[in-house]
C-alpha cells in the first residue's frame, strides 16, 4: 500500500509533538532518522509489495495513490537524503538553532509532502503536497533567523507563490476543459481521446489544454530553480542552516520541480505541445548559467548551489530527448545529484562546523587536518563532472546518448562541454579548501564530528558502488524505468 509512506510520517510528527515533557524533545532524532532508514530498507527489500493503486477518502475528498519503479526510486532518494539531513543535524546539535525537535518536525513534514509528491496521480493532490513541501521548506531556510536565511526564505516565499498562482490556474482551467484532474483524464484530453481533434472528453477546445500544461509546467520550473527562475536558489541554499541546506539540495527541489516534470512528461504530456523544445531550450541554458555562474563563487555553499542549477539542467535536457532512453537518463541523474550533491552539502557543512567561514579564500590546507572530507570530497566533484567509472559518468553518458539518438547532436555537445566547466570550478574548490599549507589560525582544525563524516563515507561509497554495479541497475530498474 503506498499510503504508508503517507501516514507513517504524519503518525510520527504527531506522535514526538505529544505533550510528552523532555522525553518528546529527545525523541525527535531517533524519530526522523528511524523512518529515515525504514523508508531505504523498505523501498530496497520490499519493491513489489508498494507497487499498485490505493485510495483513501480524507474529507469526502478521495485521494489515489500508485507506485512504479520511477515513484520507488524517489522515495528510496527520499529517505537517504533525509537520513543524511538528520545526522549532520545531530552532529550540530551543539548550535540549538540548527537542530533540535522543531528541526526533525519540519524533516518529518517535508518527507509527507515529497513522499505524497512520489505518489499521487492527479493534480490538485500533486499541487497539494508539493505545497506542504515548500511550507517545510520556508521555516527550514530561515530557522538561524538572521538576515541572510530571512532573506533566503522570502524570496522563495515570493517566487513560489507566483509558481502556486501558475498551478492552481492551471487547475482551474483543467476543470473547465476536462472536467477532471487525473493524470489519465488529462492525458487522454491531451491526446484527443473521446473528444475532437483538439479537445478532450469534457469538450475544451486544444488552447485551453496547452495554456494550463504551460502554466503548470512553468510553476514546476519555479519550484526546480531552472533558469530564468533559479535566482532564489543560491540565496536560499547557501543562507540555509547545514543540515537544511543538504536536504533542499539533495532532494527537496528535485522532487517538487524536477520529478514532476518528468512523471508529468511520462503519464501526461508525452509527445504533446512541443514540449521537448522547451525542455531542450531551458535544460541547456540551466546547465550553463549555472556553470558559469559557479566559476566565479568564493562562498562554498553559494558555489554548490549553482552547481545544482546546472546539474538539474542535465536532468531536463535528458526528458527534451523524448525517448524511453532519455526518460530512464533523467531519472538516474536525479538520484545519483541527490548523492553528489547531498554529500558535497555534508562536507560543507563538516567545513563551516569546523572552521566558522565558508569563504574559500580564507581556507586552504584542510586535506591534512579533515582528510575525510576532502577525500569524500574529491569522489562527489568527480562523480559530478561525470569522470568515469563513477555514478555520475553513468547518468551524464545515457543522457549524452539519448540526446545524440534523437538527433539533437549540437546539444549532446555543450552538454559534455560544460561537464568540463564541472571540473574546472569544482578543482578549483578542492584547491582552495582542501590543498595547500594550512595557516596558523586552521592549524588546530580537526575532522568534524562522526555524525557528520559518516554520512559522507556512506554517500562516498554509495557513488563508488553505484558506479561499479551499473549494469545490474540497468537490468533491474532503469530498463523499467524507461518502459514506462
Amino acid at each position: 500500500m503506498p499510503l504508508v509512506f503517507v501516514l507513517v510520517p504524519l503518525i510520527a510528527l504527531l506522535a514526538i509533538n505529544l505533550p510528552l515533557g523532555s522525553l518528546g524533545k529527545r525523541l525527535g532524532f531517533p524519530v526522523a532518522a528511524l523512518l529515515a532508514f525504514l523508508q531505504i530498507g523498505a523501498v530496497l527489500a520490499f519493491p513489489a509489495a508498494w507497487s499498485g493503486p490505493s485510495a483513501t477518502t480524507v474529507g469526502g475528498l478521495k485521494l489515489e495513490f500508485a507506485a512504479d519503479r520511477l515513484s520507488l526510486l524517489l522515495l528510496l532518494t527520499i529517505g537517504i537524503a533525509a537520513l543524511a539531513s538528520t545526522c549532520v543535524a545531530r552532529g550540530l546539535e551543539a548550535k540549538p538553532e540548527r537542530g533540535g525537535t522543531k528541526f526533525y518536525d519540519l524533516v518529518l513534514l517535508a518527507m509527507i509532502g515529497m513522499n505524497g509528491v512520489s505518489l499521487v496521480t492527479d493534480f490538485f493532490s500533486l499541487y497539494v503536497f508539493i505545497e506542504v513541501t515548500a511550507v517545510a521548506s520556508y521555516v527550514l531556510i530561515s530557522m538561524d533567523k538572521a538576515k541572510e536565511g530571512l532573506e533566503g526564505a522570502f524570496k522563495y516565499l515570493i517566487l513560489s507563490a507566483i509558481a502556486t498562482l501558475m498551478m492552481l490556474t492551471s487547475i482551474g482551467l483543467l476543470m473547465a476543459g476536462v472536467g477532471d484532474t487525473s493524470f489519465a483524464a488529462v492525458a487522454a484530453a491531451v491526446h484527443g481521446a473521446g473528444g475532437g481533434p483538439g479537445g478532450g472528453p469534457g469538450g475544451g477546445p486544444a488552447w485551453i489544454l496547452l495554456i494550463a500544461a504551460g502554466l503548470f509546467v512553468a510553476g514546476l520550473c519555479v519550484k526546480g530553480g531552472l533558469v530564468p527562475f533559479h535566482a532564489w536558489v543560491p540565496d536560499a541554499y547557501s543562507a540555509a542552516p547545514a543540515p537544511a541546506s543538504v536536504l533542499l539540495a539533495g532532494i527537496v527541489t528535485k522532487t517538487t520541480g524536477v520529478y514532476t516534470l518528468i512523471r508529468l512528461s511520462l503519464s501526461v504530456f508525452a509527445g504533446a505541445f512541443h514540449l521537448d523544445w522547451v525542455f531542450l531550450v531551458l535544460g541547456i541554458a540551466t546547465v550553463l548559467v549555472g556553470a558559469l555562474a559557479a566559476l566565479w563563487q568564493k562562498d562554498m555553499k553559494r558555489m554548490l548551489a549553482y552547481s545544482s542549477v546546472s546539474q538539474v539542467g542535465y536532468i531536463v535536457l535528458a526528458l527534451g530527448a523524448a525517448s524511453p532512453l532519455g526518460m530512464a537518463a533523467a531519472a538516474f541523474h536525479l538520484f545519483n545529484h541527490a548523492m553528489f550533491k547531498g554529500q558535497l552539502f555534508v562536507n560543507a557543512a563538516a567545513v563551516e562546523a569546523q572552521t566558522g567561514t565558508r569563504d574559500m579564500e580564507s581556507l586552504g590546507g584542510l586535506g591534512s587536518s579533515m582528510p575525510v572530507t576532502s577525500w569524500t570530497s574529491v569522489v562527489a566533484f568527480l562523480s559530478a563532472a561525470g569522470i568515469p567509472p563513477l555514478s555520475g559518468f553513468w547518468s551524464k553518458l545515457l543522457i549524452v546518448l539519448a540526446l545524440w539518438q534523437a538527433g539533437h547532436q549540437g546539444f549532446a555537445v555543450a552538454a559534455i562541454l560544460a561537464s568540463i566547466l564541472t571540473l574546472a570550478y569544482f578543482l578549483m574548490l578542492q584547491r582552495k579548501v582542501f590543498f595547500g599549507k594550512a595557516s596558523e589560525a586552521l592549524a588546530s582544525i580537526k575532522e568534524a564530528s562522526p555524525w557528520i563524516v559518516a554520512p559522507a563515507v556512506a554517500l562516498a561509497l554509495a557513488t563508488v558502488a553505484i558506479g561499479a554495479l551499473f549494469p545490474l541497475l540497468w537490468n533491474t530498474i532503469l530498463v523499467q524505468v524507461a518502459r514506462l
